[in-house]
Order: structure tokens, then C-alpha cells, then sequence
């Protein structure tokens, strides 16, 4: 049994650990609620992006761009550019452990895969695996902005358009509610044109004329390049938000476990003490028995 100093020791440093603990759990909770309040203020945009792209596709129905599958049917994909988000850091339970699982089991599906990580905890993960990865983008999965994420558009449809690769997916985490998250997997590119085929909510919309200029391909082509880019936004501060509700919840399970720990620590510590006031108690007794018979 470890004597009451060693075991106030323990409890110091137990202590210690829980205020860390507790610190991170209030500042991932303040992350997550302005991460929370950005999204929600520039979501209408994207929406009215998306309902805009429907807009085109109800007004004219023969539609080309390189960004959709063609009407005769899907052709296989030989390149596949991964976008995968990732956090800068650990401490957040499974977030970064189901991100990567899922990136490898598609990775396992196709030959030729080009890797383009967000967030360090990703970079050093294929780094050390040996994986190649296409480029990293430092600091996004901290700071996620919708200049990051117009950058990352850049380079990846400068890839689709070169034609390096021929299919485009993201896989990040998504909040489903406040306590647990999913990791999706979306193809960005190419769009299937049913994704945006709706039936007219308006009757009389149908019978409006738009004009298109300079063409109706040009026009969906630009609208098309600003949703992708809101889109990578959106998964960034998605990613963001279940990162920090992830990691909210390892600390939370952190402190707990402290608690308990300073609990059982306490009880022994005073048995630590009584034992020892015993023992000095017994020793003068018999000293002072010892003396006497002297």
C-alpha cells in the first residue's frame, strides 16, 4: 500500500489533469457554437446556389457541361481525387480514427487514387503509412473559411478540368444531432443531373422565359464552380463541429473518470493517514511503556 505522500501525489496530479481537461471541453464547446453560428449564416447562399443550378435544368431541359454525367449513361472512372478532412490534432475519441477507416476502405476499391488531406492528424497518418498524398492543406481543419475552401475548389477542378482525374469525392464528418456524428462520403464531381431534376413547385414558373448570358453552359459552369466551393465549406465546418463535439465529449468522459479517480484516491489517502496516526500512536504507547518500566 503507497504511504499518504505518494498517494497525495497522485491526487495532485490527477487534479491537474482535470483542469486541463475541463479548460479544453470549454473552449471546444466555444468553437463549436461560433463554428455553429458562421454555417448558419451563410448556408441560405448555398442553398439558393443549388435551387439556382434546379432553376436552369427546369428552364432548359438540353443541358451540356463537362461537370455532369452525360444522358447516355455513366462512364466508370478510372482517377479518383479523394478530398479527405481530417483535424490538426487527436483527443477527439474515433473522430479522426472513422474519417481514416472509411478513406482506406475506398482507397482499397480503386487503383489509381489521388489523396488531397485536410488537417495534420491525416498528413502524418498516410505519412507514415507510406500513402502518397497529392497535397495537404495545413491549418484549414482549425480555421475553416470559405477562402480555404474556394482554394481547394481551385485545385481540384483544375484537376477535373485538365482531366488528371475523372471523378471527385469527399469524405468528412457530419453533426446528425448534438451527441454523435457520421462520416459521409459525396461525390462532387460529376453531378448526375437527377440530383437536381425537381418537379415544378410553382405551375406558372414553367411558363417564364429566362435569358441565359452569354449562354446557358457558361452560366451553369460558373454556378457550378461556387457550389462546389460552398460545398467544401460546408463539409470543413461540418468537420469542425463534429470534431469539437467529439473531443467536448472525450473530455467530458475525461472528467468524469478523474472524478471517480479523486474519489477512490481520497478514501485511500485518509486510510494512508489513519494508518500512519495508528502506527505513531502504537509507537509512543509502547515507548512510553518501555520508559516506565524503566
Amino acid at each position: 500500500m503507497a504511504n499518504a505522500r505518494e498517494i497525495k501525489n497522485r491526487i495532485n496530479s490527477v487534479s491537474n489533469t482535470q483542469k486541463i481537461t475541463s479548460a479544453m471541453y470549454l473552449i471546444s464547446s466555444t468553437k463549436l457554437r461560433k463554428a455553429k453560428e458562421e454555417l448558419d449564416r451563410t448556408r441560405p447562399y448555398f442553398e439558393r446556389q443549388e435551387s439556382e443550378i434546379k432553376r436552369i435544368f427546369q428552364t432548359v431541359i438540353d443541358v451540356k457541361s463537362p461537370y455532369f454525367y452525360p444522358k447516355t449513361g455513366r462512364k466508370p472512372a478510372e482517377t479518383y481525387a479523394y478530398l479527405i478532412i481530417t483535424a490538426d490534432k487527436g483527443l477527439a475519441g474515433s473522430y479522426n480514427h472513422n474519417v481514416l477507416k472509411l478513406a482506406e476502405e475506398e482507397m482499397a476499391r480503386h487503383k489509381k487514387v489521388k489523396l488531397y488531406v485536410v488537417g495534420e492528424y491525416g498528413r502524418r497518418y498516410f505519412q507514415k503509412g507510406k500513402i502518397p498524398i497529392e497535397q495537404s492543406f495545413l491549418y484549414t481543419a482549425q480555421n475553416p473559411s470559405f477562402s480555404r475552401a474556394r482554394e481547394i475548389s481551385s485545385i481540384l477542378l483544375e484537376q477535373y478540368n485538365t482531366k488528371q482525374v475523372d471523378e471527385i469525392r469527399l469524405i468528412y464528418s457530419d453533426m446528425e444531432n448534438e451527441i454523435s456524428s457520421v462520416v459521409k462520403k459525396v461525390r462532387l464531381l460529376p453531378f448526375d443531373r437527377r440530383e437536381f431534376w425537381t418537379k415544378q413547385e410553382n405551375k406558372n414558373e414553367k411558363d417564364m422565359n429566362y435569358e441565359f448570358y452569354p449562354s446557358v453552359d457558361e452560366v451553369l459552369n460558373r454556378v457550378i464552380v461556387g457550389y462546389v466551393a460552398g460545398y467544401i465549406y460546408g463539409a470543413l465546418v461540418d468537420s469542425f463541429c463534429a470534431e469539437q463535439n467529439a473531443r467536448m465529449t472525450a473530455m467530458n468522459s475525461a472528467n468524469k473518470n478523474a472524478e471517480e479517480m479523486l474519489a477512490s484516491l481520497s478514501i485511500e489517502y485518509n486510510r494512508a493517514r489513519q494508518a500512519a496516526i495508528t502506527q505513531e500512536i502504537t509507537e509512543v504507547a509502547a515507548g512510553a511503556k518501555a520508559q516506565k518500566h524503566n
